[in-house]
């Protein structure tokens, strides 16, 4: 796997390398500390991951990532900056991390091994990130997982951990089994980066992972409430998805 870092102070660049060479089997090609700089490598060089931080001149890591996120090949991108306020920007252009200054060691770790196993999933089922049209979102990028926020960081989460999602105003709030994770999306665009297969829009402002109703239990005006395992939560289905609800359920 190859990358390149992308941080305009050396003791942070040397700190990261210094990581990412001990903890990981991750080949760092090059450095930059320009913006600019970076669009002209790769438009010789492809690589497979940059970590990149977003104050840097010429070209802020913002912008930049925005840029690479239209090439044809779409590295894994992981910010590691100090400002925790690009966190929903990063979401949209689907960065694979977000990581705040300063870091411990422990989070770089973790990253690093998550990112080598996605990266070694894509090669297995010979999916890559370029492969991915931008409107599957990154549900898609690995179709197993789904970039989360929380807390102004971007979880990468397995699709099947995630229970359901309710739609609150602007944004939804998706569930696991621990955690509630707040997205900067209405339901429908939520539902849109999940696989059809796996969740349905049992409601207007609900959407289920079909994989966890425990019990199905009959509601008035013919409809239905959901009753979830291991969490003591109901969700409902509505009236118009009824018919719809049953056959995929095949009842």
């Amino acid at each position: 796997m190859k990358a390149i870092i992308v941080e305009d102070e050396v003791l942070a660049q040397e700190e990261l390398s210094y990581l990412i060479n001990t903890h990981s089997s991750i080949k760092i090609e090059a450095t930059f500390d320009d913006g600019l700089d970076v669009l002209k490598y790769l438009q010789t060089h492809e690589v497979d991951a940059i970590f990149l931080d977003i104050s840097i001149p010429s070209l802020d890591g913002v912008l930049l990532a925005q840029n690479i996120s239209k090439f044809a090949h779409k590295p894994y991108i992981v910010f590691i900056t100090a400002y925790k306020e690009h966190a929903a920007e990063a979401f949209e252009i689907e960065a694979f991390d977000y990581i705040l200054k300063p870091y411990h060691e422990s989070r770089i770790v973790t990253m690093l091994q998550k990112l080598e196993s996605h990266f070694t999933r894509d090669k297995q089922s010979g999916s890559k990130p370029e492969d991915v049209h931008p409107a599957q979102g990154s549900a898609n990028r690995v179709s197993h997982s789904i970039n989360l926020i929380k807390d102004e960081r971007i979880i990468v989460t397995d699709i099947n951990d995630i229970y359901y999602a309710a739609a609150q105003e602007k944004v939804t709030q998706v569930y696991t089994r621990k955690e509630e994770f707040t997205m900067p999306m209405n339901i429908t665009e939520l539902c849109n980066r999940l696989p059809e297969e796996h969740f349905f829009r049992c409601h207007r402002s609900y959407c289920v992972n079909l994989s966890k109703i425990r019990e199905i239990v009959p509601w008035f005006n013919n409809t239905y409430i959901l009753r979830l395992s291991d969490l003591d939560f109901e969700v409902p289905v509505s009236r118009s998805k009824v018919k719809e609800f049953r056959q995929l359920m095949r009842f």
